[in-house]
């Protein structure tokens, strides 16, 4: 007998252990929770304890101290099995798929697991099928929750399980846990009736929508629930862009749990006032996609900037200041970044920043010429890696496209100036950082995504990590046009500006 025949048969002997056989037996038809309190405590005095699931095996603890299931977890519990709960227009395809965004430590992980293995064992429905619970890119993320899983049955039954790592057998149905950069097997299970996807948008961007494809072409073979919980992370990730598809086609029921929900519950009062404290606050208890709290700005700097853009309004622009724009095209699934500012008083002001999603030719074309034309833009740095745009706006703005042949010091008079950003986008970003520390950008608190990018900018040794990092193209497109402000000294001195080239080669102080 060879080793993997010896693993499958101690699987098999603790997946059919007579410790579960009989937990099996005393379960059957047990309901997960009985909701009325009056009549759970009747039962529980009739049956010595055995009134529900989650009296069986045990409630959930938090720092040793038993909880009941509480009001918001019946939400989730109806929200499942009751096809009009949270399903204003009635919509029939969406009776088994649900979305939670909820606050951190309200235990929705806890519940659905519980609520998992209770499917497998209340009957015989879930015989020969499996389970699938899919986490972060990380192989300890997920046998870390097949862990709780089989935990749940160890304190109070001591029922122990033989499977491996990733794997728990119940009643013959399979539960099986798989990180997101690994889901091969993932794709080829044959008979998959409950699909929890957990701490969705933390996956990685490059995974978000595969994981997601993936989890719905079950819908038709085995019409599993699919269930995707999360806090919120970036902006415009997994979570933020099923949560702005309209009612009308959006497969999933939608659950906001914000911190209020646990409030004299699983939190105390002065749990949260604790947890206000840290910048992290808003994204892990108040539902706001933040994204991670990044490395290259500072906090404080950050603020700075913004309390300085209160004190201009980027609809009325100077009529006398220079205006330089950054552009940093893309196509396809990338964004398109723009970025507008003006120097005025020793401060660059934000005048725009945005980007485009699935951008055309010759619309984001138009948009750059317009945006030209409304602020009077007197100088362009692009990514010199698209030349195609590059050439198509110098011939709009009368500018030769044969820029290739020039010599680069003749670049700085163009006024659309091609950067190479494979060779310089650590030099520009160690200057972005330079410049707002010393005070001398502002942004107008309307730029959210500006100042969100700011926030979660991550970069290691002046690479900066685009996964991490929200809104990384207008974040290009900020480097660039800060490209065009340098310091008069390399060594910054106390009263030193920095200085522009406009589009005559003059400079600007």
């Amino acid at each position: 007998m060879t080793f993997k025949d010896l693993q499958k048969l101690v699987e098999a002997e603790s997946s059919n252990s007579p410790e579960l056989q009989k937990l099996i037996a005393r379960l059957r038809d047990k309901p997960f929770w009985i909701w009325d309190e009056t009549k759970h405590k009747k039962t529980d005095i009739k049956t010595k304890g055995d009134c529900c699931f989650n009296h069986i095996i045990g409630l959930p603890t938090k720092d040793r101290e038993e909880k009941p299931m509480f009001n918001y977890e019946r939400l989730l519990f109806d929200s499942l099995l009751i096809p009009d709960v949270y399903n204003p227009l009635k919509h029939t395809f969406k009776h088994k798929h649900l979305w939670v965004k909820k606050a951190t430590g309200l235990g929705v992980t806890e519940f659905f697991l519980r609520f998992m293995a209770w499917l497998c064992l209340r009957n015989n429905s879930y015989r020969n099928s499996q389970m699938c619970i899919v986490t972060g890119p990380n192989q300890e993320l997920a046998i870390k929750l097949i862990k709780r899983m089989k935990a749940l049955f160890e304190e109070k039954l001591g029922i122990t399980f033989a499977n491996k790592e990733t794997v728990l057998e119940l009643n013959d149905c399979s539960i099986e846990a798989y990180p997101s950069n690994h889901l091969d097997a993932f794709r080829s299970l044959t008979n998959p009736k409950f699909i929890l996807l957990d701490e969705a948008d933390f996956f990685r961007k490059s995974e978000q929508e595969d994981v997601r494809h993936v989890s719905e072409r079950y819908i038709a073979k085995s019409d599993p629930f699919i269930v995707m919980i999360s806090t919120p992370y970036a902006p415009d990730g997994l979570f933020d862009r099923i949560e702005k598809e309209v009612e009308e086609s959006c497969i999933y029921k939608r659950i906001f749990l914000n911190y209020t929900y646990g409030l004299d519950k699983i939190y105390t009062n002065e749990e949260i006032e604790k947890a206000k404290i840290s910048p992290a606050f808003e994204r892990e208890y108040n539902l706001k996609y933040l994204g991670g709290i990044g490395n290259v700005f500072h906090t404080k700097d950050i603020d700075a900037a913004i309390e300085k853009g209160k004190l201009y309004d980027p609809e009325t622009p100077n009529t006398y200041s220079q205006k330089c724009m950054g552009i940093d095209p893309a196509y396809g699934s990338s964004s398109f970044g723009i970025v507008v500012t003006q120097f005025v008083d020793g401060q660059l002001q934000i005048l725009h920043a945005e980007e485009y999603k699935r951008p055309d030719f010759n619309e984001m074309l138009e948009r750059v010429w317009d945006l030209l034309v409304k602020h009077s833009v007197e100088k362009v740095m692009i990514d010199g890696a698209n030349p195609s745009f590059i050439k198509s706006l110098k011939i709009d703005w009368g500018e030769r496209p044969d820029y290739e042949n020039e010599e680069k010091e003749i670049y700085k008079y163009m006024k659309v100036e091609p950067v190479s950003f494979a060779k310089e986008h650590k030099a520009m970003l160690a200057h972005a950082k330079m410049l707002l520390e010393q005070g001398y950008i502002a942004i107008n608190p309307a730029f959210d995504k500006l100042i969100t990018l700011l926030r979660t900018a991550v970069a290691e040794e002046n690479v900066l990590d685009k996964e991490s990092t929200s809104y990384a193209d207008i974040f290009d497109a900020f480097r660039l046009v800060l490209k065009l402000y340098q310091f008069v000294n390399r060594e910054i001195e106390e009263g030193d500006l920095p200085i522009a080239v406009n589009r005559k080669g003059r400079t600007t102080y």
